[in-house]
């Protein structure tokens, strides 16, 4: 067999083209003029992650029951709980049907710790389905009375995190009625703000059963309005929308209807709260089979995750009816349907959901407090490596190290993990991971 012709090295080199065709300043510039518009709207529309905390739950309580010491109350109800079904990292696993290793025990030592230092991380007063319709003058009086607690919660310290209420809905029957309290609400927590004046910053609104864009336009006018009137800076207040109902999952021309409800907030839409009961029961689900885990929940949420995904809207899975009462192995049974929930939630990128009951918040804590101490040592080893360009086992993607430093964060901001031992592990402060994770 003969042997290939050997080719001269510099006969391999290609040769540059003697007059090199480029493209027009006219077809640049014209480029420019097409897109300048497009990369605003992008901009607007996907600002990115916010930097601020998410909370891990929304404990939803009537308006009525709310008082000065509800969050010390749950806290100590939720402590009793765990004291009495779960005292020893032992007895946690067997309620939970996990295995009993160090991990748990870590687990265990922290979530009663943050049962006694901040049970609750974020609060709603609710106005709408826990209240129920009243006569006006007794809702007016709940409404100032609720603000009136808030702000001397967030003066003296003890508030959580996050706090606020959730209104009656904008359809005809019930408009008139949430507006005047959101009304009395909003000027009352204002006039009780102190010297400074001011709202709470962790100020929380939520309206729910949203069944067309133009409800979110309403309550957007609304707060614009309020805040020209009391000289708030444009913007200041934010709102939460609850999916609950099927028409903002799809619309009646079939469109998907989410984005659309992100964009009538202009902005101020901070998280969408999916609502198990009622958006199941729109859906025709037997209320046996009513749960977050159903597939018409699933479907729900994924919409809702990519519409929101690259807005700084957060996601909020619901909440489960079964309560934590009665016999330990009735509580115990009670604790892993909702731990295998909150479990279920967190693979799913759902960071946050409803507690309804003080006995849920050992599982709420236990859940989430695993997951993050349970992919720590990866998560920060696969960071470091990024950060090094060191390689490893993965190769990592800049999408794939704002996830990681997502999670990492995540786990710091809920007390999941410590700033020290992420710091030991990456190299990394607190100002690194959040530009990390696009914060």
């Amino acid at each position: 067999m003969s042997q290939p012709a050997q080719v001269d090295a510099a006969q391999s080199v290609v040769s540059p083209v003697a007059s090199p065709v480029s493209f027009s300043d006219a077809a640049l510039a014209d480029v420019e003029a097409l897109l300048a518009p497009v990369d605003a709207e992008l901009t607007r529309r996907y600002p990115g992650e916010r930097g601020a905390r998410q909370p891990v739950h929304t404990v939803y309580v009537p308006a009525d029951a709310f008082g000065a010491d509800t969050v010390r109350e749950w806290g100590a109800r939720a402590l009793a709980a765990f004291d009495e079904h779960a005292g020893t990292p032992g007895r946690l696993a067997e309620a939970l049907g996990v295995a009993d290793d160090a991990l748990l025990a870590d687990v265990h030592a922290r979530v009663r710790a943050k049962l006694e230092r901040e049970p609750v991380e974020d609060l709603r007063i609710d106005f709408e389905d826990g209240y129920g319709p009243r006569p006006d003058a007794e809702e007016d009086a709940e409404a100032v009375r609720a603000a009136r607690l808030v702000a001397a919660a967030v003066a003296d310290g003890s508030a959580p995190p996050y706090v606020g209420i959730r209104i009656k809905c904008l359809e005809a029957p019930v408009r008139a009625r949430g507006i005047r309290t959101l009304q009395l609400f909003l000027a009352t927590l204002l006039a009780e703000g102190g010297p400074e004046g001011g709202l709470p910053d962790g100020l929380v609104l939520t309206l729910p059963k949203v069944t067309h864009p133009a409800q979110v336009t309403a309550l957007v006018r609304l707060l614009a309005d309020f805040e020209r009137r009391s000289g708030l800076p444009a913007g200041r207040i934010g709102f939460e929308i609850q999916i609950e109902t099927t028409q903002a999952i799809l619309g009646p021309d079939g469109r998907a209807t989410v984005a659309l409800l992100i964009g009538a907030a202009e902005g101020r839409a901070t998280g969408l709260h999916y609502g198990t009961f009622d958006y199941s029961a729109a859906c025709g689900v037997s209320a046996a089979h009513q749960s977050m885990d159903h597939p018409a929940a699933d479907h729900a949420k994924a919409v809702m995750q990519a519409a929101a995904a690259g807005t700084g809207v957060r996601l909020s899975d619901g909440s489960t009816n079964v309560v934590p009462a009665g016999t330990a192995e009735q509580v115990h049974a009670a604790w892993r349907l909702h731990h295998g929930l909150v479990r279920r939630s967190l693979a799913r990128a759902y960071y946050q959901g409803w507690d309804m009951h003080p006995a849920h918040l050992p599982t709420r804590y236990a859940a989430v407090y695993a997951f993050y101490r349970e992919g720590l040592a990866a998560a920060c080893a696969r960071l470091a490596a990024y950060v090094a360009k060191a390689g490893g086992d993965v190769m990592d993607e800049p999408a794939t190290a704002r996830a990681l430093s997502g999670y990492v964060l995540r786990g710091l901001d809920c007390g999941a993990v410590d700033l020290a031992e992420v710091t030991e592990r990456t190299g990394l402060d607190r100002a690194r991971l959040d530009a990390l994770a696009g914060r």
